[in-house]
């Protein structure tokens, strides 16, 4: 940033005529320089805008010159602008200037003399070579550089040379299979015999000794191969190396060596198997492994993306140990096979697994015969096309699936069809390049030279494509030897000493031959760590009926080289597996408006019922309908209804970590709205119940109701409700839970699914505290329920409501105990799961809201009773109502007048029973017991009349009554 406010005054200060920097330059920096053809310039802190945005630079600023491919700078490589606006050096400029390749300026056993420049070697520079003692030169011993080119071959110098007739013989064995499964012997056994010419005509490897081949023809037979593997051990001369073609016959060569110190150096085995070092520890191949094919599938299942694969394979066993190679290898590169099929003979059924595993990507591992097998079910099964990826061997024939086959009924047209667009795999055996191999010889040159020395033509000789892996083995051989043998020198060990019980020099023949590193004629020879030769692999495409080449990989050097010509029938590669398209199933909107909406209303609703009960407080009508318990149950309602709205919330509105706060909103609302509607609703017809279907020992309750009691019970449902949701919070809080289902193939023709999705509110234990939340609400329902039904025919004057509230118990016990199971069944239907919620929601809340507060409304309006109440009560300080409640109320007050009566009478009556009972006993004592009267009346005194008696007589019969 400090930099960029410095040059900010110098980027509007005009340039010199013509853009160039003027003689009287600012003080304050230097005008831009321009980089060199085929070169650039480095500005240190700058982006590539900002340089172009620019026209000077400030002092001190240095800049760099950088030049492209094989060009080096020649001038100051770095210039710095000075105070005086001018820059470092601008007297010697600055150029990219093409090299020659420096691999001139060094020679191996000798020296170079450099002149006329100075390095790197420029145009017009002159090398002289010289050797050193007991070396010679062979090659040119100056060359100039022009144009980025040596005029003339780079030499070497070679080692002073035994004369031929006093040099050693070494012997290689070899088993040459003339003839059987695979001929390979008869472009093989020449191309061996060219490289020995070439290698003994070399002074600068082996000079001391010759290399001479025995051979035998093993026709491809292990039997055949046994006789003459023990002719060549057990007959002279000794055999430094052995040499055998066939993997059937290296295996039992390779096996057989280690017994006898000798190394095995194959040509024409790919057997992944013989890549055991455990079995086979002293065995090499030119020839590479079987599995080399493997790295270059996974090589390409990178380049496209792919991590799902699928192989089919015939029942053999190079082909089961390359498929167990090439499961190794892709499982280190985070593939996997998915799906792993084989076959004996008949493909039909694997074919037939492969498509119902929806396998895409698919590797085949079988002979030619077969091929034409596994691609007639292809067709069947309708497995190939824009979907669809083979990966197959490339050595069968170019047009292996037009040949007729009386084991197929394909047509070839059908083949055609179903093989288009496959990928092949082969090793290359031939260098593509047109370089020259450590023989001096390019790739084209060795083809021409060796079809000259053949007596056939090529395509009728067996092994032509194997033929430059038996010419470089040769060469690796004599590699390896020369390094055992010191090249000559003094270092080396006598390799005429060799004997099959000398390990000593096997083994340094082992470790040399192990490290060989050259350019051969099949390209560039090196071994892996298990004796089997690395190379290129070529790739093609069958493109419209005929192979085109798409690249090559070489496996030493992780080099893919792709021409991209590779053509898709769909216009690209596709995909390893059909591409799951998630989506999540979100509410109707249509139906999250409308059910909010009515919600909405009803929370109006229940605010103006409260308003009014509130209001209407004084009336004592409202008064003997406990108004606060029906403030709660209109507080409730409106909760309920509240919750409707998260409840409607999904992906679609909040984010995904706004969910939680969503389930607690829906899980807080809905429990405490049902705690105090319902909570209110039910504590009025339990204390109804309680009160008035008791007989004499609630009476005394019915006289007086004291309201803190009722208010207490709502208050112990909502502190139970508010308990356990607390715990359920803190200990099992709920979350945002996804529910999968069924994958859905589009109407489109395309290659996807689509993966439907559901969001819920859950936790870890979400059924136990439902079936708590549900066991104990479902108690209070029923109960609900049957304490209405109980109290139906009560009627008392302090709850002169209850029956409209066992009616509203009655439709929320109902819709409630519906709506709950059928809502968990229909969990997975978003839309009918809201709907039944909700609407449950909706629909008890306005019952309730209607049965209880819109009677009391129509009452009060129609009727005006609020006036005559209030002007009753200033006046009389009493009701004068004449509906049914005020009738029960003045029949139970005169009830209790009439008992008061009734009390006081049989008072009266008891007293004077005990004033009768005192005068008999006086009248007993005075006067003997006289004969009762005829009359039925009582006995007379002496000085009482008898209508006296009577009276009285009659006015006890009087009260009695």
């Amino acid at each position: 940033m400090l930099l960029l406010l410095l040059l900010v005054p110098l980027f509007l200060r005009p340039l010199g005529a013509g853009g160039a920097q003027t003689p009287n330059a600012t003080s304050e920096g230097c005008q831009i320089i321009h980089p060199p053809w085929e070169g650039g310039i480095r500005y240190r802190g700058l982006t590539r805008d900002q340089v172009k945005a620019i026209n000077f630079l400030p002092v001190d600023y240095e800049i760099e010159y950088v030049c492209r491919g094989e060009r080096e700078v020649v001038g100051p490589k770095v210039r710095k602008c000075l105070a005086n606006g001018s820059w470092t050096d601008m007297d010697t400029p600055s150029r990219c200037v093409r090299i020659c390749s420096k691999s001139y300026l060094t020679l191996e056993n000798g020296k170079v003399f450099l002149t006329g420049g100075d390095l790197p070697a420029l145009d017009g520079a002159r090398v002289d070579f010289r050797c050193d003692p007991d070396f010679h030169l062979v090659g040119s011993s100056r060359s100039i550089c022009s144009q980025g080119q040596w005029s003339t071959p780079k030499p070497h110098c070679q080692v002073n040379r035994t004369p031929h007739s006093e040099r050693r013989a070494v012997y290689i064995g070899a088993l040459f299979p003339m003839s059987g499964g695979w001929p390979g012997g008869q472009a093989c056994q020449p191309a061996v015999e060219m490289a020995l010419e070439d290698v003994n005509s070399r002074r600068d490897i082996l000079p001391d000794y010759e290399l001479k081949l025995i051979h035998h023809d093993s026709k491809c037979d292990p039997g055949q191969a046994t006789k003459y593997l023990y002719e060549l051990l057990y007959n002279d001369p000794i055999k430094i190396i052995l040499m055998p073609g066939c993997s059937s016959v290296s295996t039992l060569v390779a096996e057989a060596a280690r017994m006898w110190n000798l190394i095995v150096l194959s040509y024409g085995s790919s057997s992944p198997a013989l890549s055991n070092r455990q079995r086979f520890p002293t065995f090499f191949r030119t020839h590479p492994s079987a599995t080399l094919h493997n790295p270059t599938r996974v090589k390409l299942f990178e380049k496209w993306g792919w991590k799902k694969i699928a192989t089919i394979q015939q029942t053999t066993e190079v082909f089961t140990s390359t498929l167990d190679d090439l499961e190794e290898r892709v499982k280190e590169a985070g593939i996997e096979i998915t799906f792993r099929q084989s076959f004996f003979s008949d493909p039909a059924v694997p074919v037939k697994n492969l498509k119902r595993q929806d396998a895409r990507i698919i590797v085949g591992l079988f002979y030619e015969t077969e091929a034409r097998k596994v691609f007639c079910e292809v067709y069947k099964e309708r497995l190939f096309g824009k979907k669809y990826v083979w990966f197959l061997i490339g050595w069968y024939a170019d047009n292996w699936f037009k040949i007729y086959d009386p084991s197929i009924n394909c047509t070839v047209d059908e083949m055609t069809e179903a093989v288009e667009g496959h990928i092949t795999t082969e090793i290359v055996m031939l260098n593509p390049a047109n370089t020259r191999s450590i023989s001096n010889m390019t790739s084209q040159e060795f083809v021409e030279k060796l079809t000259k020395r053949l007596k056939r033509h090529p395509e009728e000789t067996g092994g032509f494509q194997e033929a430059p892996l038996a010419y470089d083995a040769i060469w690796a051989l004599a590699l390896a030897l020369n390094k055992t043998s010191g090249g000559g020198g003094r270092s080396g060990v006598r390799l005429e000493d060799f004997n099959y019980n000398n390990q000593t020099i096997t083994d340094q023949i082992y470790r040399a031959m192990n490290s060989s590193s050259f350019e051969g004629v099949s390209g560039h020879v090196v071994f892996d760590a298990s004796g089997s030769r690395m190379a290129w692999t070529l790739i093609e495409q069958l493109q419209g009926g005929s192979y085109k080449k798409i690249g090559y990989y070489d496996s030493t050097k992780d080099d893919l080289s792709w021409s991209k010509t590779d053509k898709w029938i769909g216009g690209a590669p596709p995909a390893d597996q059909t591409l799951v398209i998630k989506t999540f199933r979100f509410l109707s909107q249509k139906l999250f408006i409308s059910v909010s909406v009515l919600s909405s209303l009803g929370i109006v609703l229940a605010v103006v019922c409260l308003s009014f009960n509130i209001y209407n407080s004084h009336v004592r009508y409202i008064q003997n309908s406990q108004p606060n318990l029906n403030n709660l149950t209109a507080v409730g309602c409106s909760l309920a209804l509240a919750a409707v709205f998260p409840l409607g919330l999904d992906g679609n509105h909040i984010e995904e970590d706004q969910f939680p706060f969503v389930c607690q909103a829906r899980l807080w609302l809905l429990g405490l709205g049902f705690s105090l509607g319902y909570g209110s609703m039910f504590t009025k017809i339990w204390w109804v119940h309680t009160v008035f279907t008791k007989k004499e020992e609630k009476k005394e309750w019915r006289k007086t109701l004291e309201p803190w009691k009722l208010y207490a019970t709502v208050g112990l449902l909502v502190g139970m409700d508010v308990l356990t949701l607390a715990i359920w919070q803190i200990v099992d809080p709920l979350h945002r839970t996804i529910e999968t289902f069924a994958k859905e193939e589009p109407k489109e023709d395309i290659d996807v699914s689509i993966l439907p999705q559901l969001e819920h509110c859950s936790s870890k234990k979400m059924n136990t505290w439902l079936g708590i939340f549900y066991g104990y609400k479902g108690l209070l329902l029923l109960l609900g329920i049957f304490l209405a039904y109980e109290t139906k025919s009560v009627s008392t004057e302090k709850i002169n409501d209850h029956r409209a509230v066992g009616m509203a118990i009655y439709n929320v016990a109902v819709l409630c105990l519906i709506t709950a199971p059928v809502t968990m069944i229909l969990s997975s239907q978003q839309d009918a799961a809201f709907a039944f919620a909700s609407l449950a929601i909706v629909f008890s809340s306005y019952i309730t809201l209607v049965v209880l507060f819109v009677p009391k409304m129509r009452r009060l309006i129609t009727r005006g009773e609020w006036q005559s109440e209030a002007q009753d009560t200033m006046k009389t300080g009493s009701s004068t109502n004449n509906n049914e409640e005020e009738k029960s109320r003045l029949l139970e007050k005169e009830n209790r007048e009439l008992e008061k009566i009734i009390a006081e009478k049989e008072e009266r009556v008891s007293e004077l029973r005990h004033q009768l009972q005192s005068r008999q006993q006086l009248r007993s004592r005075r006067h003997p017991p006289t004969p009762p009267d005829p009359s039925g009346g009582l006995p007379r005194g002496p000085s009482e009349p008898p209508d006296r008696l009577s009276c009285d007589g009659s006015r006890v019969h009087l009260l009695y009554k």
